[in-house]
Protein backbone atom coordinates (compact mmCIF):
# COMPACT_ATOMS: atom_id res chain seq x y z
CA UNK A 1 0.00 0.00 0.00
CA UNK A 2 2.81 2.43 1.07
CA UNK A 3 3.90 2.81 -3.38
CA UNK A 4 0.29 3.48 -4.10
CA UNK A 5 -0.19 6.05 -0.69
CA UNK A 6 2.84 7.86 -2.28
CA UNK A 7 1.52 8.14 -5.75
CA UNK A 8 -2.08 9.33 -4.10
CA UNK A 9 0.29 11.84 -2.29
CA UNK A 10 2.47 12.88 -5.13
CA UNK A 11 -1.40 13.34 -7.06
CA UNK A 12 -2.62 15.50 -4.61
CA UNK A 13 0.57 17.74 -4.34
CA UNK A 14 0.63 17.85 -8.64
CA UNK A 15 -2.96 19.25 -8.53
CA UNK A 16 -2.41 22.01 -5.56
CA UNK A 17 0.17 23.40 -7.35
CA UNK A 18 -1.82 23.56 -10.34
CA UNK A 19 -4.75 24.76 -8.92
CA UNK A 20 -2.99 27.22 -6.84
CA UNK A 21 -1.06 29.04 -10.60
CA UNK A 22 -4.47 28.56 -12.08
CA UNK A 23 -5.86 30.74 -9.13
CA UNK A 24 -2.90 33.04 -9.12
CA UNK A 25 -4.19 33.40 -12.89
CA UNK A 26 -7.54 33.83 -12.52
CA UNK A 27 -7.10 36.54 -9.96
CA UNK A 28 -4.69 38.72 -12.13
CA UNK A 29 -7.17 38.90 -14.73
CA UNK A 30 -8.70 42.12 -15.10
CA UNK A 31 -6.47 43.45 -12.41
CA UNK A 32 -3.55 45.36 -11.73
CA UNK A 33 -1.17 42.27 -12.17
CA UNK A 34 -2.69 41.99 -15.71
CA UNK A 35 -0.05 44.38 -17.00
CA UNK A 36 2.42 42.20 -19.09
CA UNK A 37 5.26 41.14 -16.91
CA UNK A 38 8.47 41.80 -18.77
CA UNK A 39 11.70 39.68 -18.20
CA UNK A 40 14.78 41.34 -20.31
CA UNK A 41 17.53 38.52 -19.80
CA UNK A 42 20.89 40.00 -21.41
CA UNK A 43 24.05 37.55 -21.84
CA UNK A 44 27.15 39.12 -22.12
CA UNK A 45 29.55 38.27 -24.77
CA UNK A 46 27.21 35.89 -26.90
CA UNK A 47 27.90 35.50 -30.36
CA UNK A 48 25.03 35.23 -32.96
CA UNK A 49 26.23 31.76 -33.71
CA UNK A 50 27.06 30.55 -29.86
CA UNK A 51 23.08 29.33 -29.76
CA UNK A 52 22.32 25.67 -30.72
CA UNK A 53 19.26 27.26 -33.05
CA UNK A 54 21.83 29.58 -34.59
CA UNK A 55 24.08 26.69 -35.61
CA UNK A 56 26.34 26.17 -32.65
CA UNK A 57 27.86 22.40 -32.99
CA UNK A 58 29.90 22.64 -29.77
CA UNK A 59 27.18 23.80 -27.68
CA UNK A 60 23.69 22.62 -26.18
CA UNK A 61 21.22 25.25 -25.53
CA UNK A 62 17.35 22.93 -25.17
CA UNK A 63 15.92 26.03 -23.09
CA UNK A 64 17.47 29.13 -25.84
CA UNK A 65 16.54 26.74 -28.77
CA UNK A 66 12.81 25.80 -27.18
CA UNK A 67 12.19 29.29 -26.01
CA UNK A 68 13.06 30.74 -29.99
CA UNK A 69 11.22 27.68 -31.34
CA UNK A 70 7.91 28.56 -29.48
CA UNK A 71 8.61 32.12 -29.76
CA UNK A 72 9.64 34.91 -32.43
CA UNK A 73 13.35 34.88 -33.40
CA UNK A 74 14.41 38.87 -34.66
CA UNK A 75 17.04 38.06 -37.70
CA UNK A 76 17.70 41.95 -37.90
CA UNK A 77 18.06 42.52 -34.45
CA UNK A 78 21.11 44.58 -33.11
CA UNK A 79 23.15 45.57 -30.00
CA UNK A 80 23.37 49.62 -29.21
CA UNK A 81 26.79 49.25 -28.85
CA UNK A 82 30.10 46.91 -29.11
CA UNK A 83 31.10 46.54 -25.89
CA UNK A 84 29.27 46.77 -22.35
CA UNK A 85 28.33 50.38 -21.05
CA UNK A 86 27.60 51.81 -24.16
CA UNK A 87 25.23 49.29 -25.38
CA UNK A 88 23.00 49.01 -22.13
CA UNK A 89 23.32 53.03 -21.76
CA UNK A 90 21.24 53.05 -25.01
CA UNK A 91 18.78 49.71 -24.06
CA UNK A 92 18.14 51.87 -20.72
CA UNK A 93 17.59 55.44 -22.26
CA UNK A 94 15.96 54.61 -26.10
CA UNK A 95 19.07 56.80 -27.24
CA UNK A 96 21.04 55.66 -29.31
CA UNK A 97 25.12 55.76 -29.11
CA UNK A 98 25.04 58.84 -31.49
CA UNK A 99 22.73 60.96 -28.47
CA UNK A 100 23.44 58.81 -25.39
CA UNK A 101 25.32 59.90 -22.68
CA UNK A 102 27.30 57.02 -21.87
CA UNK A 103 29.09 56.06 -25.42
CA UNK A 104 31.95 53.96 -23.87
CA UNK A 105 33.59 51.76 -21.32
CA UNK A 106 34.40 55.00 -19.20
CA UNK A 107 36.36 53.49 -15.81
CA UNK A 108 35.72 55.23 -12.39
CA UNK A 109 38.32 54.67 -9.54
CA UNK A 110 38.24 52.59 -7.84
CA UNK A 111 34.79 50.99 -8.98
CA UNK A 112 32.32 51.41 -11.48
CA UNK A 113 31.79 53.83 -14.65
CA UNK A 114 31.31 56.96 -16.11
CA UNK A 115 27.36 57.60 -14.65
CA UNK A 116 24.33 57.50 -16.44
CA UNK A 117 23.23 61.01 -15.61
CA UNK A 118 19.82 62.10 -13.39
CA UNK A 119 18.51 63.80 -16.86
CA UNK A 120 17.97 60.73 -18.48
CA UNK A 121 14.02 59.38 -17.88
CA UNK A 122 15.04 55.50 -17.91
CA UNK A 123 12.75 52.55 -18.72
CA UNK A 124 13.12 51.89 -15.09
CA UNK A 125 11.67 54.72 -14.00
CA UNK A 126 8.90 54.72 -16.36
CA UNK A 127 8.04 51.59 -15.64
CA UNK A 128 7.83 52.54 -11.69
CA UNK A 129 5.79 55.46 -12.12
CA UNK A 130 3.04 52.82 -14.16
CA UNK A 131 2.92 50.51 -11.06
CA UNK A 132 5.90 48.28 -11.91
CA UNK A 133 8.38 46.90 -9.71
CA UNK A 134 11.54 46.72 -10.68
CA UNK A 135 14.75 45.00 -10.53
CA UNK A 136 18.13 44.37 -12.45
CA UNK A 137 20.61 41.12 -11.17
CA UNK A 138 23.49 40.86 -12.89
CA UNK A 139 26.58 43.69 -14.50
CA UNK A 140 25.68 47.51 -14.11
CA UNK A 141 28.27 49.29 -15.83
CA UNK A 142 26.25 52.81 -15.93
CA UNK A 143 27.73 54.38 -12.35
CA UNK A 144 30.00 53.68 -9.73
CA UNK A 145 28.57 52.99 -6.00
CA UNK A 146 26.57 56.05 -5.31
CA UNK A 147 26.43 57.83 -8.25
CA UNK A 148 23.82 59.86 -10.21
CA UNK A 149 24.08 56.45 -12.42
CA UNK A 150 23.60 53.97 -9.67
CA UNK A 151 21.19 51.50 -10.28
CA UNK A 152 18.72 52.64 -7.02
CA UNK A 153 19.30 55.96 -8.64
CA UNK A 154 17.76 55.43 -12.22
CA UNK A 155 14.57 54.03 -11.19
CA UNK A 156 16.00 50.18 -10.00
CA UNK A 157 14.08 48.97 -6.83
CA UNK A 158 16.02 45.85 -6.04
CA UNK A 159 19.62 45.36 -7.63
CA UNK A 160 21.75 42.62 -6.76
CA UNK A 161 24.66 41.75 -8.34
CA UNK A 162 27.86 43.97 -10.00
CA UNK A 163 28.20 47.61 -9.93
CA UNK A 164 30.93 47.27 -11.64
CA UNK A 165 31.95 45.96 -15.40
CA UNK A 166 35.56 45.40 -14.97
CA UNK A 167 34.74 43.45 -10.97
CA UNK A 168 32.56 41.48 -13.31
CA UNK A 169 35.31 39.91 -15.18
CA UNK A 170 35.87 37.80 -11.98
CA UNK A 171 33.60 35.06 -11.48
CA UNK A 172 34.35 34.30 -7.98
CA UNK A 173 34.63 38.28 -6.75
CA UNK A 174 35.53 39.24 -2.95
CA UNK A 175 31.81 41.38 -2.92
CA UNK A 176 28.66 41.65 -4.98
CA UNK A 177 26.14 44.38 -4.17
CA UNK A 178 23.13 44.19 -2.17
CA UNK A 179 20.96 47.67 -3.64
CA UNK A 180 23.55 49.86 -1.48
CA UNK A 181 25.29 47.07 0.54
CA UNK A 182 28.50 45.31 -0.29
CA UNK A 183 28.10 41.63 0.11
CA UNK A 184 31.43 40.63 1.24
CA UNK A 185 31.71 36.51 -0.01
CA UNK A 186 34.60 35.87 2.30
CA UNK A 187 34.78 32.05 0.75
CA UNK A 188 36.09 33.86 -2.05
CA UNK A 189 38.94 35.34 -0.35
CA UNK A 190 42.97 34.67 -1.23
CA UNK A 191 42.83 31.85 -3.83
CA UNK A 192 39.79 29.93 -2.57
CA UNK A 193 37.23 29.91 -5.12
CA UNK A 194 33.88 28.71 -3.28
CA UNK A 195 30.77 31.05 -4.22
CA UNK A 196 29.87 31.26 -8.08
CA UNK A 197 28.68 34.82 -8.75
CA UNK A 198 26.67 33.90 -11.44
CA UNK A 199 25.05 31.58 -8.88
CA UNK A 200 24.04 33.93 -6.20
CA UNK A 201 22.94 36.30 -8.94
CA UNK A 202 20.58 33.93 -9.85
CA UNK A 203 19.09 32.43 -6.63
CA UNK A 204 18.70 36.31 -6.60
CA UNK A 205 16.80 36.37 -9.56
CA UNK A 206 13.99 33.60 -8.85
CA UNK A 207 13.32 34.96 -5.40
CA UNK A 208 12.32 38.36 -6.87
CA UNK A 209 9.80 36.55 -9.43
CA UNK A 210 8.74 34.38 -5.84
CA UNK A 211 8.60 38.18 -3.80
CA UNK A 212 6.64 39.78 -6.63
CA UNK A 213 4.32 37.50 -8.29
CA UNK A 214 1.54 39.81 -6.85
CA UNK A 215 2.44 42.44 -9.03
CA UNK A 216 3.35 43.59 -12.62
CA UNK A 217 7.57 43.30 -12.59
CA UNK A 218 10.26 44.30 -14.55
CA UNK A 219 12.91 42.10 -14.33
CA UNK A 220 16.49 42.98 -15.94
CA UNK A 221 19.04 40.01 -16.13
CA UNK A 222 22.08 41.17 -17.54
CA UNK A 223 24.14 37.57 -16.68
CA UNK A 224 27.93 38.34 -17.10
CA UNK A 225 27.94 34.82 -19.09
CA UNK A 226 29.84 34.04 -20.98
CA UNK A 227 32.28 37.23 -20.75
CA UNK A 228 36.08 36.44 -19.67
CA UNK A 229 37.44 35.11 -17.24
CA UNK A 230 35.97 31.56 -18.62
CA UNK A 231 35.46 29.74 -15.77
CA UNK A 232 32.47 27.45 -14.37
CA UNK A 233 31.64 25.15 -11.15
CA UNK A 234 33.51 22.12 -11.48
CA UNK A 235 30.12 20.34 -12.04
CA UNK A 236 29.50 22.08 -15.17
CA UNK A 237 33.03 21.57 -16.06
CA UNK A 238 33.48 17.73 -15.31
CA UNK A 239 31.37 16.60 -18.48
CA UNK A 240 33.56 18.94 -21.11
CA UNK A 241 36.79 18.39 -19.93
CA UNK A 242 38.85 16.68 -22.39
CA UNK A 243 36.80 17.48 -25.38
CA UNK A 244 38.73 19.74 -26.84
CA UNK A 245 42.09 20.02 -28.13
CA UNK A 246 43.22 23.12 -25.62
CA UNK A 247 45.80 25.97 -25.53
CA UNK A 248 45.92 27.26 -21.89
CA UNK A 249 45.62 30.32 -20.68
CA UNK A 250 47.91 31.98 -18.29
CA UNK A 251 46.24 35.00 -16.34
CA UNK A 252 46.26 36.46 -13.06
CA UNK A 253 45.40 34.37 -10.30
CA UNK A 254 45.99 36.69 -7.46
CA UNK A 255 47.00 39.85 -6.35
CA UNK A 256 45.93 43.74 -6.66
CA UNK A 257 45.54 42.77 -10.26
CA UNK A 258 43.21 40.03 -9.89
CA UNK A 259 40.91 42.02 -7.19
CA UNK A 260 40.68 45.21 -9.94
CA UNK A 261 39.59 42.73 -12.62
CA UNK A 262 42.46 40.92 -13.88
CA UNK A 263 41.09 37.31 -15.75
CA UNK A 264 42.08 33.83 -13.90
CA UNK A 265 43.94 31.38 -15.49
CA UNK A 266 42.19 28.76 -17.61
CA UNK A 267 43.65 25.39 -18.54
CA UNK A 268 40.50 24.49 -20.81
CA UNK A 269 39.29 27.67 -21.65
CA UNK A 270 37.36 25.60 -24.49
CA UNK A 271 35.44 23.60 -22.05
CA UNK A 272 34.97 26.70 -19.89
CA UNK A 273 33.09 28.39 -22.24
CA UNK A 274 30.68 25.46 -23.20
CA UNK A 275 30.35 25.15 -19.74
CA UNK A 276 29.40 28.93 -19.35
CA UNK A 277 26.98 29.02 -22.41
CA UNK A 278 25.29 25.45 -20.91
CA UNK A 279 24.91 27.06 -17.29
CA UNK A 280 23.13 30.29 -18.45
CA UNK A 281 21.01 28.09 -21.13
CA UNK A 282 20.04 26.14 -17.58
CA UNK A 283 18.91 29.22 -16.06
CA UNK A 284 17.03 30.69 -18.32
CA UNK A 285 15.09 26.92 -18.12
CA UNK A 286 14.78 28.10 -14.36
CA UNK A 287 13.45 31.77 -14.49
CA UNK A 288 10.81 30.07 -17.41
CA UNK A 289 10.20 26.97 -14.69
CA UNK A 290 9.72 29.94 -11.91
CA UNK A 291 7.30 31.79 -14.12
CA UNK A 292 5.58 28.72 -14.86
CA UNK A 293 5.18 27.36 -11.29
CA UNK A 294 3.79 30.53 -10.28
CA UNK A 295 1.16 30.93 -13.01
CA UNK A 296 3.23 34.34 -14.50
CA UNK A 297 3.92 32.54 -17.68
CA UNK A 298 1.13 33.65 -19.85
CA UNK A 299 1.35 37.48 -18.80
CA UNK A 300 4.89 37.54 -19.25
CA UNK A 301 6.74 38.65 -22.22
CA UNK A 302 10.39 36.74 -21.82
CA UNK A 303 12.74 38.94 -23.94
CA UNK A 304 16.93 36.74 -24.64
CA UNK A 305 19.45 38.53 -26.55
CA UNK A 306 23.00 39.64 -25.91
CA UNK A 307 25.20 42.96 -25.70
CA UNK A 308 27.17 42.53 -28.16
CA UNK A 309 29.35 40.33 -30.33
CA UNK A 310 32.04 37.58 -29.36
CA UNK A 311 34.76 38.72 -27.49
CA UNK A 312 38.94 37.16 -27.55
CA UNK A 313 39.64 38.14 -24.08
CA UNK A 314 40.96 35.55 -21.16
CA UNK A 315 41.29 32.49 -23.58
CA UNK A 316 38.20 32.72 -25.88
CA UNK A 317 38.22 31.60 -29.43
CA UNK A 318 35.61 32.77 -31.19
CA UNK A 319 37.19 31.33 -34.27
CA UNK A 320 36.86 27.90 -33.08
CA UNK A 321 33.30 28.15 -31.88
CA UNK A 322 32.17 30.10 -35.31
CA UNK A 323 30.68 32.72 -32.20
CA UNK A 324 29.75 35.12 -34.95
CA UNK A 325 27.84 32.90 -37.42
CA UNK A 326 28.20 33.87 -40.70
CA UNK A 327 29.18 37.62 -40.15
CA UNK A 328 32.51 39.56 -39.89
CA UNK A 329 34.52 41.02 -37.46
CA UNK A 330 34.05 40.69 -33.08
CA UNK A 331 33.33 42.42 -30.18
CA UNK A 332 34.95 46.37 -30.36
CA UNK A 333 34.00 46.12 -34.15
CA UNK A 334 30.92 47.84 -35.90
CA UNK A 335 31.07 45.19 -38.73
CA UNK A 336 27.94 42.83 -38.08
CA UNK A 337 29.78 40.04 -35.95
CA UNK A 338 30.42 43.19 -33.44
CA UNK A 339 26.65 44.45 -33.62
CA UNK A 340 24.46 41.69 -34.80
CA UNK A 341 22.96 39.71 -31.99
CA UNK A 342 20.39 36.67 -31.69
CA UNK A 343 17.12 37.87 -30.01
CA UNK A 344 14.39 35.87 -29.26
CA UNK A 345 11.11 37.02 -27.76
CA UNK A 346 8.64 34.67 -26.53
CA UNK A 347 4.87 35.62 -24.61
CA UNK A 348 2.41 32.43 -24.60
CA UNK A 349 -0.68 33.19 -26.65
CA UNK A 350 0.24 36.92 -28.08
CA UNK A 351 3.32 36.05 -30.15
CA UNK A 352 2.74 33.36 -32.95
CA UNK A 353 6.21 30.89 -33.27
CA UNK A 354 8.17 32.10 -36.36
CA UNK A 355 10.19 34.87 -36.96
CA UNK A 356 11.00 38.09 -38.12
CA UNK A 357 13.04 39.96 -40.07
CA UNK A 358 12.39 43.73 -38.88
CA UNK A 359 15.34 45.58 -38.54
CA UNK A 360 15.51 46.90 -34.46
CA UNK A 361 18.06 47.30 -32.35
CA UNK A 362 18.12 48.48 -28.18
CA UNK A 363 16.77 51.52 -28.35
CA UNK A 364 13.62 50.35 -29.85
CA UNK A 365 13.06 48.19 -26.63
CA UNK A 366 11.50 51.35 -24.41
CA UNK A 367 9.37 52.38 -27.18
CA UNK A 368 8.02 48.73 -27.49
CA UNK A 369 7.87 47.98 -23.37
CA UNK A 370 5.83 50.97 -23.52
CA UNK A 371 3.39 50.31 -26.04
CA UNK A 372 3.11 47.15 -24.76
CA UNK A 373 2.37 48.24 -20.76
CA UNK A 374 0.85 52.07 -21.31
CA UNK A 375 4.17 53.39 -19.42
CA UNK A 376 5.16 56.65 -20.90
CA UNK A 377 8.20 56.89 -23.15
CA UNK A 378 9.93 60.25 -23.45
CA UNK A 379 9.70 62.26 -26.68
CA UNK A 380 13.31 62.26 -27.90
CA UNK A 381 13.99 58.79 -27.83
CA UNK A 382 15.50 57.10 -31.07
CA UNK A 383 13.65 54.23 -30.73
CA UNK A 384 10.20 52.97 -32.64
CA UNK A 385 8.48 50.34 -31.03
CA UNK A 386 7.94 47.09 -32.53
CA UNK A 387 5.08 45.90 -30.83
CA UNK A 388 3.21 45.26 -33.98
CA UNK A 389 5.64 42.96 -35.07
CA UNK A 390 6.08 41.12 -31.96
CA UNK A 391 2.21 40.50 -32.07
CA UNK A 392 1.51 39.55 -35.73
CA UNK A 393 0.50 43.06 -37.10
CA UNK A 394 3.21 43.39 -39.40
CA UNK A 395 0.95 45.36 -41.87
CA UNK A 396 1.28 48.43 -39.20
CA UNK A 397 4.93 48.16 -38.47
CA UNK A 398 6.62 50.89 -38.70
CA UNK A 399 10.72 50.89 -39.97
CA UNK A 400 13.39 52.66 -39.30
CA UNK A 401 15.01 55.22 -41.87
CA UNK A 402 18.16 54.18 -40.92
CA UNK A 403 20.52 52.75 -37.65
CA UNK A 404 23.15 54.09 -36.60
CA UNK A 405 26.15 53.46 -34.05
CA UNK A 406 29.15 55.28 -32.93
CA UNK A 407 32.59 53.78 -30.94
CA UNK A 408 35.55 56.03 -29.85
CA UNK A 409 37.80 53.20 -29.09
CA UNK A 410 40.45 51.68 -31.26
CA UNK A 411 40.96 55.08 -33.33
CA UNK A 412 36.81 56.34 -33.51
CA UNK A 413 34.54 54.25 -35.78
CA UNK A 414 31.07 55.30 -36.70
CA UNK A 415 28.24 52.79 -38.97
CA UNK A 416 24.91 53.12 -40.46
CA UNK A 417 22.77 50.89 -41.93
CA UNK A 418 19.51 51.86 -44.32
CA UNK A 419 17.90 49.42 -45.63
CA UNK A 420 20.21 46.58 -47.01
CA UNK A 421 22.97 48.94 -47.06
CA UNK A 422 25.40 49.73 -44.63
CA UNK A 423 28.25 52.32 -44.25
CA UNK A 424 31.64 51.82 -42.15
CA UNK A 425 33.76 54.02 -41.41
CA UNK A 426 37.37 54.12 -39.19
CA UNK A 427 39.93 55.81 -37.44
CA UNK A 428 37.60 59.18 -36.99
CA UNK A 429 40.36 59.97 -33.90
CA UNK A 430 42.91 61.27 -36.48
CA UNK A 431 41.54 61.88 -39.57
CA UNK A 432 38.90 64.57 -40.14
CA UNK A 433 37.55 62.69 -43.20
CA UNK A 434 38.13 58.70 -43.21
CA UNK A 435 37.00 56.47 -46.48
CA UNK A 436 33.86 54.83 -46.23
CA UNK A 437 33.41 51.19 -46.70
CA UNK A 438 29.99 50.55 -48.18
CA UNK A 439 28.28 46.66 -48.02
CA UNK A 440 25.28 45.03 -49.79
CA UNK A 441 24.23 42.77 -46.64
CA UNK A 442 21.10 41.24 -48.67
CA UNK A 443 24.25 40.27 -50.86
CA UNK A 444 26.50 40.07 -48.38
CA UNK A 445 26.05 39.60 -45.38
CA UNK A 446 29.82 38.80 -44.32
CA UNK A 447 31.29 42.43 -45.61
CA UNK A 448 33.32 41.36 -47.46
CA UNK A 449 32.87 43.19 -50.63
CA UNK A 450 33.34 46.85 -50.42
CA UNK A 451 31.02 48.90 -53.04
CA UNK A 452 32.03 52.36 -52.40
CA UNK A 453 33.54 52.70 -55.49
CA UNK A 454 30.86 51.69 -57.77
CA UNK A 455 28.35 53.89 -55.48
CA UNK A 456 29.35 57.26 -54.73
CA UNK A 457 25.71 59.00 -54.60
CA UNK A 458 24.97 56.43 -51.94
CA UNK A 459 28.34 56.78 -50.13
CA UNK A 460 27.72 60.67 -49.85
CA UNK A 461 24.23 59.62 -48.72
CA UNK A 462 25.10 57.71 -45.90
CA UNK A 463 27.91 59.64 -44.87
CA UNK A 464 25.80 63.19 -44.33
CA UNK A 465 23.66 60.78 -42.06
CA UNK A 466 26.27 59.62 -40.23
CA UNK A 467 27.35 63.30 -39.72
CA UNK A 468 23.96 64.62 -38.62
CA UNK A 469 23.41 61.42 -36.09
CA UNK A 470 26.18 62.28 -34.11
CA UNK A 471 26.05 64.77 -31.42
CA UNK A 472 29.04 66.08 -29.67
CA UNK A 473 29.92 64.43 -26.14
CA UNK A 474 32.20 66.53 -24.01
CA UNK A 475 33.46 63.38 -22.54
CA UNK A 476 33.01 60.74 -25.27
CA UNK A 477 34.81 62.45 -27.81
CA UNK A 478 34.71 60.92 -31.39
CA UNK A 479 35.43 63.29 -34.15
CA UNK A 480 39.53 64.67 -34.68
CA UNK A 481 38.29 67.89 -34.39
CA UNK A 482 36.58 67.20 -30.65
CA UNK A 483 39.72 65.71 -29.63
CA UNK A 484 41.48 68.65 -30.74
CA UNK A 485 39.01 71.55 -28.98
CA UNK A 486 38.05 72.98 -32.27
Amino acid sequence: MRPIFCYFLLFLFSFACSEKATEHRLKNEGSESAKPNIVYILADDLGYGDLGFTGQEYVETPNLDKLAAEGMFFTQHYSGSTVCAPSRSTLVSGLHTGHAPVRGNYEIQPEGQYPLPDSVFTVFESLKDAGYTTGAFGKWGLGYPGSEGDPNNQGVDVFYGYNCQRMGHNYYPYHLWDNQDSVVLEANAGKNLGLYAPNLIHEQTLKFIEDNQENPFFLYVPSIIPHAELIAPEQQMEEHLGRFEETPYKGVDEGPAYKIGGYMSQENPRAAFVAMVELLDKQVGEILEKLDQLGLRENTLVVFTSDNGPHMEGGADPDFFNSNGPYRGYKRDLYEGGIHVPMIANWPGKIAPGSSDHPSAFWDMYATIGDLTGAAVPDNTDGISFAPALLGKSEDQTKHEYLYWEFIEQGGKQAIRKGDWKAIRLNLNKDPNPPIELYNLAEDPGEQNNLAAQQPERVKELKALMESSHRPNPVFKLYASEIAGE
